[in-house]
């Protein structure tokens, strides 16, 4: 009889979730002689998906949601049996603040980028000079091969106008950071690609984007790109939390990882140790220095900036706006004196997220030159937000109550150079620790997708290695 291997994971996100539970699959569908333990050093599961639910509002106080068109978050959700209680965002028109007022975001675009150049012709966000300045991108050669910030190469192509007024807003929200140190490589290489292959990214957009058909008047509303849950979107880990069962253990962390002649002792918080032939580190980045503190090859990780944010969700009656706006949330300009960095009007957005008759407001702060507001009081963050929101809005009362989430450097940057750093890392790892394995947001996305494509990638490492 062959001996039992033991795989620990390390991390209860949604990244070392999806790992232990295909793990899991794998082992109950082929049989396999493998053990699965997975250790939290919180008291929770789920990392940075939260869901409150309140009075019949259902907040999240992290992400809301998952792109629908990529296949890791559908495929898991059909895997745990929860298909039959997505529901997709509500669609309707979404702005952009510059220079006080609110602005339609033009229609033709991608990302920022255009597509089509007549709306942005008409679009009151930028100036006769900008909108010369962003059709250069259709002359301009090639720029440099190799990663390069995305502020630069934007700028490059399209002028400061085009990228402070909307690109910036639109692109750094995902990263919560600044577009001037963020890589491209590793964030956005798509653009990177269009640019070497068809020189003007106008051009290539027009040649690679399938061509959207016209929807038929009897088809109603567009269907939203975006997945959630009706009861919000912590349902996900819920579930991953029923089927994973007592292989879960919270509130016991990861204190040093020690390589043995075979596989690994991992000595626990709660004292104890446990031996591994392999382990899946879905931590964040930060944590790998102290944990193998006697390798040298996470050091580099120290120096990998993340970033702060915060958001309000702000519960009130429906009576209490009086200037609404018909649309379902807005971004704000780089140059705007506002603390806000954007605002989702929920309520409209996800119609399941407020009873009838109510309206849920959610904002956000703690964009990369103001991260202090973070360490703000829940008192004085919810009255910076009241106080822009009045600026585009009229609401004659308090919230009937607010959720504040504070999410303390929990936003790795992706900088210039990151996907060569995490590739040279990796290499290191396969020669001086075998048998362990990256996964999570630190490394090679951050939405909740590329988290699941990432445990789902451990998972076949794990099983490759453990086979050789």
């Amino acid at each position: 009889m062959s001996e039992t291997k033991k795989i620990l994971i390390a991390g209860g996100g949604i990244t070392g979730l999806s790992a232990a539970f295909y793990l899991q699959k794998e082992i109950r569908e082929k049989g396999l002689p493998y053990e699965v333990k997975l250790v939290e050093a919180g008291s929770r599961l789920g990392g940075k998906i939260k869901t409150t639910r309140r009075n019949g509002f259902v907040i999240e106080q992290g992400p809301d949601s998952f792109l629908s068109r990529k296949q890791p978050g559908v495929k898991l959700v059909r895997e745990l049996g929860l298909s039959d209680q997505l529901v997709r965002n509500g669609t309707g028109q979404s702005y952009i603040l510059v220079n006080n007022k609110l602005h339609k975001i033009p229609k033709g675009s991608y990302m920022g980028v255009p597509v089509s150049i007549r709306p942005f012709l008409f679009s009151g966000i930028f100036s006769p000079v900008g909108k010369l300045r962003a059709g250069m991108d259709l002359v301009l050669p090639r720029g440099k091969t190799g990663d390069q910030s995305l502020g630069g190469f934007f700028r490059r192509r399209f002028g400061n106008e085009l990228v402070e007024n909307l690109i910036e807003p639109l692109l750094s929200g995902i990263y919560a950071g600044d577009l001037d140190d963020m890589g491209i490589m590793a964030t956005f290489p798509n653009f990177y690609q269009l640019e070497q292959e068809h020189r003007s990214l106008i051009k290539g957009m027009r040649k690679t984007m399938p061509e959207k058909k016209k929807p038929k008047k009897s088809s109603g509303k567009k269907r939203g790109m975006f997945y959630s849950f009706a009861n919000g979107l912590e349902t996900l880990v819920e579930r991953l939390e029923d089927v994973l069962g007592d292989n879960v253990s919270l509130g016991v962390g990861v204190d040093h990882v020690e390589k043995k002649d075979h596989g690994y002792h991992v000595l626990l918080s709660n004292g104890d140790v446990y031996r591994a032939d392999a382990v899946v580190m879905a931590t964040p980045h930060d944590t790998l220095p102290k944990i193998f503190s006697q390798y040298e090859l996470f050091d580099d990780f120290r120096d990998i900036p993340a970033t702060s944010v915060a958001n309000v969700a702000m519960a009130f009656d429906e009576s209490a706006i009086k200037q609404d706006i018909d649309g379902t949330g807005f971004v704000v300009s780089r140059n705007s004196d506002f603390r806000i960095t954007a605002c989702t009007w929920t309520h409209k957005k996800w119609p399941n997220a407020a009873p009838d008759g109510k309206a849920l407001v959610r904002c956000y702060v703690g964009k990369p030159s103001d991260q202090s507001v973070v360490d703000l009081s829940d008192e004085e963050i919810t009255n910076i937000v009241l106080d822009d929101l009045n600026k585009t809005m009229n609401i004659t009362a308090k919230p009937e109550f607010s959720v504040i989430s504070r999410w303390v450097n929990a936003m790795p940057q992706y900088t210039v150079g990151h996907t060569e750093r995490i590739a040279n890392v990796r290499d290191d790892m396969d020669q001086e620790l075998p048998g362990v394995f990256l996964a999570g947001s630190s490394y090679e996305g951050v939405g909740i997708p590329d988290c699941i494509s990432q445990g789902e990638k451990a998972v076949t490492d794990v099983l490759t290695f453990l086979r050789d």
